[in-house]
């Protein structure tokens, strides 16, 4: 039997013995991911306008609001062991969730190449110091090289790194912080005060709401396509709690990313502060030299590295897959999204990067939305697993497209971005709004869905009930509990 676009061996749901990252584990896939040259850029760009305190606030706001709602989305991972563009086949069709999923892997793989630039720089100097080289782009390519090869042998071998680069990265962000508050000191700049054009009134207020929203658009990214890693977290069998099914998830998106993201904006800041560069690379190289500027460098690339890894490439390479089918293998879309992330030249993305994060979080927030209103609101979490593998099954719609699906998205992107600010929340709330009023009320009357039909847990819920869903490449697609197999 010819084998089903749909049934890609990489993309099938994973089983509960196949989920390897532990609660420490994904925390510290988390600390990696922080630290990118956007997080430091967000907290030079609050001090211009206000104090550290306040931007602290609102880093730690919206740090757990999108933390927040990233382990909602997560629970998708969890629950079914699906990938994001598998899911995505619901609320917008087997093949029209290629244009919304390539929207995101398009974005994820520019942030690898920003990324991956970054790291290069700080690879570049100290081969600089070590050797007298000087040469950033053959930097990028083996740096390149390297994470991609690290991606391709697995979400295992993503945790193992994580584990040996967090805690060193840990170590020198203290150290860096302080070596930086010297610089500033030196200056005559107190770190927690000194603001470089002080608003007040409404304009303080707005700027304060710029930095949660940066913050919040960042990870609107990994909001939508979190189900992609989430799926590989280990939870317990027969747990109906939703809290305690999702324990890995909320420590690590609640706890670990809302603390290291907001250290890492203060070191932005405070490189703002103490050379007008939220670079710290840069501002690093003015104050330390040696060994010590070597060591605060490493660490640079540590982080770019397990930042890539897990946030980008991971998501990137699965969406990649799903659009080539069976013939297109994760390690295919590994090499692809390394391609896009070199192609769109990340060095020249600098300068927007903020624009680029809040306009980008808008669009991406309208998918968190619409993902949210599907399987919470409408699906109350129950999903026909089985037939998002089918070509003509209940998803195939028309011609495999969702309309409810991309109305609410078009237009919620688009609200999203004639107000930036609060592009995120705008985002969300009318892709969310807009979806669950067209979906259940016009479009699943026209394409009836059998877990709406019919809400069972037994039939259509996965970990919480025990089950691991179990698709067959070639001829049948089974699933099976702890008791029995069934066949369909």
């Amino acid at each position: 039997m010819k084998k089903s676009h749909l049934k890609s061996s990489d993309l099938l749901p994973i089983q509960q013995k196949d989920r390897k990252i532990s609660s420490l584990g994904f925390s510290f896939m988390w600390v990696g991911m922080v630290v990118v040259l956007a997080t430091f850029a967000i907290g030079g760009a609050g001090v211009i306008s206000l104090p550290l305190p306040m931007v602290i606030l609102a880093t730690v706001i919206g740090c757990l609001a999108i933390g927040f709602f990233i382990s909602l989305i997560a629970d998708i991972g969890i629950e079914h062991g699906l990938s994001f563009p598998v899911y995505m086949r619901a609320p917008f069709g087997t093949i029209g969730t290629h244009i919304p999923s390539v929207t995101r892997g398009i974005t994820a793989s520019m942030w690898f190449g920003v990324n991956t630039y970054f790291g290069s720089t700080a690879m570049n100097g100290i081969l600089n110091m070590l050797f007298g080289f000087d040469n950033w782009f053959i930097c990028y390519l083996i740096f390149a090289a390297v994470q991609l090869i690290n991606t391709s042998l697995g979400i295992k071998s993503i945790e193992r790194f994580a584990d040996l680069a967090a805690p060193i990265i840990i170590l020198i962000s203290v150290w860096m912080y302080i070596s930086l508050s010297d610089t500033a000191q030196a200056a005559g700049r107190d770190v927690w005060s000194w603001v470089e054009s002080p608003v007040t009134g409404g304009a303080a207020f707005t700027a304060f709401l710029v930095v949660i929203f940066s913050n919040m658009g960042f990870w609107a990214t990994l909001g939508a396509d979190i189900p992609s890693i989430s799926r590989f977290i280990k939870a317990p069998l027969n747990e109906k709690n939703w809290f305690k099914r999702n324990k890995g998830s909320l420590i690590g998106n609640m706890v670990a990313m809302p603390l290291t993201q907001t250290f890492m904006i203060i070191i932005g800041a405070v490189a703002y502060t103490a050379v007008l560069n939220a670079d710290p690379i840069v501002a690093l190289q003015g104050s330390a030299n040696g060994f010590v500027l070597g060591v605060l460098l490493l660490m640079i690339v540590l982080a770019q590295w397990s930042t890539n890894t897990a946030a980008n490439v991971v998501p990137a390479a699965t969406i990649f897959s799903n659009v080539g089918g069976p013939r297109f293998p994760f390690w295919a879309g590994v090499i692809t999204a390394g391609i896009v992330g070199t192609v769109v030249q990340p060095w020249q993305l600098f300068d927007i990067i903020i624009q680029v994060l809040l306009f980008v979080g808008g669009i991406l927030a309208a998918i968190v939305g619409i993902l949210f209103a599907d399987y919470y609101l409408i699906r109350k979490r129950r999903v026909n697993v089985l037939d998002l593998y089918e070509d003509n099954g209940q998803f195939r719609y028309m011609g495999g497209i969702n309309l409810a699906g991309f109305i609410a998205w078009i237009i919620g992107g688009a609200a999203s971005y004639f107000v930036p600010e609060y592009g995120f929340l705008v985002g969300f709330i009318i892709g969310a709004g807009l979806y669950y009023v067209l979906a259940k009320y016009w479009w699943f009357n026209k394409y009836p869905q059998a877990e709406i039909e019919n809400p069972s847990d037994e039939k259509y819920l996965g970990i919480s009930v025990g089950r691991d869903w179990i698709i067959e490449e070639e001829s049948e697609t089974v699933f099976e509990d702890a008791s029995n197999t069934i066949k369909v």
